[in-house]
């Protein structure tokens, strides 16, 4: 039987801002339980006001599936999966014809059944929670313009403050524990906690230092 399983997640901000490691943890949680081997972990800093051929991560972690043969594609939320019910409702219908299965840990939720074939009502839920999904991020959008109006009418200043950006050198010194974890070959499960920092922190890391 195919257990192998791919986690995608995604978050808006890029930086330390917000992360991952909840996201990840998770879903984890889920392959433990259901016994899953794990093939790889995807994680996206992007708007979730960007067009799916717009997130290049999501496009790779989708076509990882595809051409190695994967089952079953987790993500926290529905949400992850595009910005409106149209482009969720596409990626979706690509999962199915992939023969690819889809795990919403939020909505506690699977597309298809033992048989690999669509649930009963897969189709009328994913509709149903996608557009509920696009309602509230319009709402979010219209309470966040709204705010960011209102702050800049009474004087406020947007952007980053100066030298809030670290240095590769900075970075390589405040991380220097994570660094050296990762060069005895220490996965980067172990590192989080060894370190304890989180998951995404670990990956950005690994990435950026390409260790």
């Amino acid at each position: 039987m195919n257990t192998k399983a791919v986690i995608y997640a995604r978050v808006s901000s890029v930086g330390d801002r917000q992360n991952t490691d909840r996201q990840i943890s998770d879903l984890m949680d889920y392959v433990d339980y259901q016994k899953l081997e794990l093939s790889k972990v995807f994680e996206e800093h992007i708007s979730g006001a960007k067009k799916n051929s717009e997130r290049p991560v999501l496009q790779e972690a989708i076509e990882y599936c595809k051409s190695n043969g994967v089952a079953i594609f987790l993500v926290s939320e529905l949400s992850r999966l595009g910005r409106n019910a149209f482009e969720v409702l596409a990626t979706v219908k690509d999962l199915i014809d992939s023969g690819i299965n889809l795990y919403m840990q939020k909505e506690q939720l699977t597309l298809l059944d033992a048989d690999g074939k669509p649930t009963m009502f897969a189709p009328i839920m994913i509709a149903t929670l996608s557009t509920c999904a696009q309602l509230e991020r319009e709402n979010i959008k219209f309470r966040l313009n709204s705010g960011r109006k209102l702050y800049i009418e009474r004087g406020g200043k947007l952007g980053r403050k100066v030298g809030s950006i670290k240095t590769t050198e900075q970075k390589r010194e405040e991380y220097r524990d994570i660094i050296s974890y990762l060069k005895r070959g220490y996965s980067v499960r172990n590192v989080a906690k060894l370190s304890g920092k989180g998951i995404s922190t670990v990956q950005r890391i690994k990435t950026e230092f390409a260790l």
